[in-house]
């Protein structure tokens, strides 16, 4: 029945009639094998030796144990005995299919963070930009076209996306590489103090005044002038700045001299600089100055396929700093990480890097020291996957439905468990020894209501 089952849904299934069949079918090695579904009451070998033996002879094999409710010991043995999952009779077909699907990709996780831990020999980040999607393809190849012209490079993006790490990349790709970068944010200060660090400001030039100072666009030299978050430049500084980038000359605060610039200007900004000219926040004849070569950061959701490699690149870093011996992540906590939609982008990712090098005990990343945020969207997205289609259940079910989600999002652990879902231990045992309630099939459903 379960063969039958799973054929219908698109899985390849080979049966073995026992154990030892099971065994002798693995050893031969005439077909790949991604997942074993073991009965517990068997003849001879019971699947709880079963599940011993592949877990010694196959280690990175899951192994889905199917058992009566009633037998929630033996389930707990299964777990203990290196068992991936456990499936609870009567077995729902759907439920079987899910359980599979998630062995297959728990499978498929270990292999690709394995290949993410030889690939990060091979990819070397362009200045910290890592990463093989086309997106970040294109990104790079834009750098390494531009990087060494002299053009005004304006980069736009979403916080957090690593739009500095583009601006310095350019940077180094170009001529100017030996000459200073020099970077300000145009959204952290006055008009009055923003013209002072940007064009300098003679002695007496106003109280505190008491020596000259050059500035940002002299310091530069012939290097490199990063304006980040133009966007939030007040009107009357981009009058100023238009002029210094037609004259290519400053004049200093209180002072009557031009002083010639010679530095390349790459500018940064988080919002839709159109939309801003048409509604009169920017200038119309600024934007098309500054806009000479636009280069666009994707957020980190659109090349989701970098997630593990920037999150492993990030861990080596962080564990080579303070002296951990972190190696890698745990299958789980990666699903975790590639599942979460990272709306704080490159820098959210960095900085749970960063918390989970630090709290990590073990030499792989768990579950446990990710943060919370991130366990709790996985958690979440479980929890309404859950639910089998075209069948209606009553709110106890799904109450039941989410909590065994929660439990194998937190890999059994009733404490972490129960915090997650705001009860306490007790509260969570009792809910777990609920027996399961009859659903409602919805055809049933909609016949009685006709």
């Amino acid at each position: 029945m379960m063969q039958d089952a799973l054929r219908k849904r698109g899985f390849d299934v080979e049966l073995a009639c026992s154990a030892s069949e099971c065994l002798a079918m693995l050893s031969a090695n005439s077909i790949s094998i991604d997942v074993v579904v073991t009965d517990v009451r068997m003849t001879g070998m019971s699947g709880i030796e079963l599940c011993q033996a592949l877990s010694e002879r196959y280690p990175g094999l899951p192994t889905i144990v199917v058992t009566g409710f009633s037998d929630l010991e033996t389930a707990i043995g299964a777990l203990r005995a290196s068992a991936y999952d456990f499936i609870v009779k009567p077995v729902k077909p759907d439920v079987l299919a899910l359980a599979v699907t998630r062995a297959h990709e728990h499978v498929a996780l270990k292999r690709e963070l394995s290949q993410l831990r030889s690939s990060l020999t091979r990819v070397a980040p362009l200045d910290g930009i890592a990463g093989t999607s086309a997106p970040i393809t294109e990104l790079v190849t834009m750098i390494q076209r531009v990087g060494p012209s002299d053009a005004t490079v304006l980069i736009s993006g979403e916080s957090g996306t690593g739009k500095e790490l583009v601006a310095k990349a350019l940077h180094r790709q170009s001529p100017r590489c030996a000459e200073p970068f020099v970077a300000i944010n145009c959204a952290a200060m006055s008009a009055e103090l923003l013209e002072s660090e940007l064009f300098g400001h003679v002695r007496g030039a106003f109280t505190d005044a008491k020596h000259a100072r050059a500035g940002l666009f002299a310091q530069a030299g012939g290097g490199t002038i990063f304006l980040d978050e133009i966007g939030e430049m007040p009107m009357e500084m981009q009058v100023k700045l238009l002029r210094v980038l037609q004259e290519r000359t400053v004049r200093p605060v209180g002072g009557d001299d031009e002083i010639p610039i010679a530095a390349r200007v790459i500018a940064a900004t988080n919002r839709d600089l159109e939309v801003e000219v048409a509604e009169k926040r920017f200038r119309e004849d600024l934007f098309y100055r500054i806009n000479v070569v636009a280069i666009v950061v994707p957020p980190l959701r659109a090349r989701p396929g970098d997630i593990l490699l920037l999150a492993q690149y990030m861990l080596e870093r962080y564990a080579k700093e303070i002296g951990k011996a972190v190696r890698g992540i745990s299958s789980t906590a990666a699903r975790m990480l590639v599942d979460y939609d990272w709306p704080g982008n490159v820098r959210e990712l960095e900085n749970s890097m960063q918390r989970a090098v630090a709290l990590c005990r073990l030499d792989s990343l768990t579950v446990d020291d990710l943060p919370e945020r991130v366990q709790m969207h996985h958690v979440a997205k479980l929890g309404t996957g859950a639910a089998v289609p075209l069948e209606l259940v009553t709110i106890r079910e799904m109450e039941r439905t989410y909590v065994q989600a929660v439990m194998q999002a937190t890999r059994g652990n009733k404490t972490h468990a129960a915090r997650v879902l705001g009860i306490d231990r007790r509260s969570l045992y009792r809910r777990l020894e609920q027996p399961k309630e009859v659903s409602v099939d919805s055809s049933t459903a909609r016949s009685a209501g006709s």
